[in-house]
Parts: C-alpha cells; structure tokens; sequence
C-alpha cells in the first residue's frame, strides 16, 4: 500500500513538472510573439554621380570687419556702446581725454587770425603798390618787394590752416566713431584705462555679410577656380549654404604649403551666422570615385573610437555593423569599407534601436 501511494506521488510530481514546463514554453513564445516592433525609416546605399569632392575646413569671417584704435595716447573717458550693439556709420564710440590737443587747437585758431590778418594787409599792399606802378609812381622792385610779402603772408596762412587740419585730425582719434554700419563684437577698454597709440579698442563687423576661409593643401588647389559653386556645411547647426569661390591665394610661403581659399556665401533668410563659426566646404573634383557610398551623418552610430550604422536583416530586424569611415563630405560621410552599394541602413527609429530589434519599415 505505501509503495503504491509513493508511486502515486511521484506521476504527480512529474505530471505538474510537465505541465510547468509546458506553462514556461507557451510564455516564452507569448513573449516572443508579442516583441514590439520599431517603426524605422530605411534608406538604400548608392553610388554618388560621377563626381568626387574633396572637402577643406575653415571658419566664418564677417567680409566687412575693423578693428579700432587710436593713434593718441590718453585716459578713456567715455565708451558709448557695448558688445552686441549695432551702430551706424559716424556714430561716437569711444571719448579720450583731448586736452592737450584742445589747447593746441585753441593755439592754431588764433594762428589763423593772425596770418589772416597779414595776408590782408598784405592783399591790400599789393594792390595799392600794382596802381602806382600802372601810375609810374612806383619802380619795378618796390613793387616786387610787395609782391613778395604778399606771398609769404599767403604762405603763413596756408600753414596754419594745414595744422589746424592735422589737429582736428588728431582729435578724431580722441572721439572715436564707427567707419561703417555694423555690429560691435569685442570691446577690451572701459572709462579710465589708458589708451595707447595702435591699442586694440573694439571690434566692429558689418552683420549678414559672410564670407568663409578654408585652407587648401596642394595637392588639391588645382581642382580650385575662380567663381566655382560650392558647398559649404555649417558644424555647429548642420547647415548646408551654397558659396562661390571669391578669392585665391597664389602662394603658400607664409601658411605651410596650404593655399587660402575665400568663399562668398549666399544666405538665405532666417539663416544665423556668426564669426568663427566652423564649417568644411565640398570642392568638385575632375576625379571618379572609387566606388564607396555616402552615407548621412546623422545615420551614424558612435560607441567610442567606433562608429558604425545599424542594418536591416532579411528577416527585419537590426544588425549593428561597424564602417570604416574616409572625408565628410557636407552633411554625408564617405563610407571605405562595412557597407556596400544597394543595402538598406536605418536613417531614423521612433524608438530605441537596438542590435536584434523587430522593425517596422516605413
């Protein structure tokens, strides 16, 4: 009777380890079956057309920019503005004290009214002495005497309106105003600091007028021409503008065999732009490429030093593969190896991507 009740016991036993089993393997696959899906938008990796660029790195410049100082040396009396104010042409920027050169002035105006004042009398000489002679009532050399002091009359006066010029020349660099209409972006001077001659005082740049300078390596300047078209991608806002190249530099003495290249570019509205701003511009080549895709930026993944794209199986889901990366190109990147032509990569996820994840193709 026990054995038979310990046998009983035992089919029990494996009877509900079976039937837990079961209830673990149904849930698995109700688990796997109900794995959501990511909703992902694809792209198919292409050849680009016919055309290879090689990319240079510079920054934004204002084209129309001045830095100001002043040929006076003297305490700052006064400055008007502040970074970030715009400013119109003639507008007073900064006051140097200016006594000295006041004075001075004061000295050359009463110089005017006294060579003035000789060179009318003299006018008036030499009139009446120009009569007597016509009357021959005068001589030649009387005359000519006369002549004479109307000339250095005339000289004096001339002089001391020429210092009087180079005064009020001075004194132009004691209040200081803004040579064009602009935007002021650096200031490095308050009331009461010292102004030395060739001092950097401000910064004043025209604003919405950009220009873009790359450097150029040699063995690239070649493909670079005048009035060419190019592309220029803006780092910090991921902003691609269209450019002309502007200027040229022919030599490269003075920059370690890199060649200055100048690019106007054409900004459309709402565009913001601000000097120093890092961008790399894309210049055509007359080269093919060698068969190696692009691929967007924002489609790559970063862990560390590697930097990958995720992938679509044939079954749909994720596939994290590293790449192999050459020169950024715009907003695009050149793809050496990890990714061939005609295979589908994940441009964008609404949910977290993931290596094995079930997709939703868009």
């Amino acid at each position: 009777m026990k054995l038979k009740n310990k046998t009983i016991q035992i089919l029990g036993l494996s009877l509900f380890l079976i039937l837990s089993l079961a209830g673990c393997s149904d849930s698995k696959k109700n688990v796997s079956s109900n794995q959501e899906l990511v909703s992902v938008q694809v792209a198919t990796s292409v050849l680009p057309k016919n055309q290879s660029y090689f990319s240079a790195s510079g920054q934004i410049e204002a084209e129309q920019f001045a830095n100001i100082s002043t040929r006076m040396m003297g305490y700052v009396t006064r400055v008007h503005v502040k970074v970030g104010d715009k400013v119109v042409k003639g507008q007073s920027l900064i006051d140097i004290n200016n006594t000295d050169m006041e004075a001075k002035k004061a000295q050359t105006q009463a110089g005017i009214i006294q060579a003035q004042a000789r060179f009318n009398t003299a006018k008036k000489d030499l009139d009446r002495f120009q009569v007597l002679y016509d009357q021959k009532s005068a001589s030649q050399k009387e005359l000519d005497d006369v002549k004479t002091q109307y000339d250095i009359a005339e000289a004096q006066l001339e002089n001391a309106r020429q210092m009087q010029n180079e005064i009020d020349a001075m004194l132009s660099y004691s209040n200081i105003k803004a040579p064009f209409n602009g935007v002021i972006t650096s200031k490095s001077v308050k009331a009461g600091d010292m102004a030395n001659p060739g001092q950097h005082l401000l910064s004043l740049e025209a604003p919405n007028n950009f220009v873009a300078k790359v450097m150029v390596p040699e063995t690239n300047i070649p493909f670079v021409h005048q009035n060419d078209s190019v592309q220029v991608y803006v780092k910090s806002s991921e902003q691609i503008l269209a450019g002309t190249i502007s200027e040229i530099s022919t030599s490269s003495q003075n920059s370690g065999g890199q060649y200055l290249v100048k690019i106007k570019l054409g900004l459309p509205k709402e565009t913001r732009l601000y000097s120093g701003m890092f961008i790399s511009a894309d210049f055509p080549t007359a080269h093919t490429n060698n068969n190696q895709v692009l691929v967007p930026k924002s489609a790559i993944v970063r862990k560390g030093d590697l930097q990958g794209i995720y992938t679509v199986s044939t079954s749909n889901t994720a596939i994290l593969r590293w790449l192999k990366l050459g020169r950024s190109i715009g907003d695009q990147v050149e793809v050496l190896s990890g990714l061939s032509e005609g295979e589908q990569y994940i441009l964008s996820a609404e949910g977290k991507i993931y290596n094995g994840a079930k997709l939703n193709i868009k």
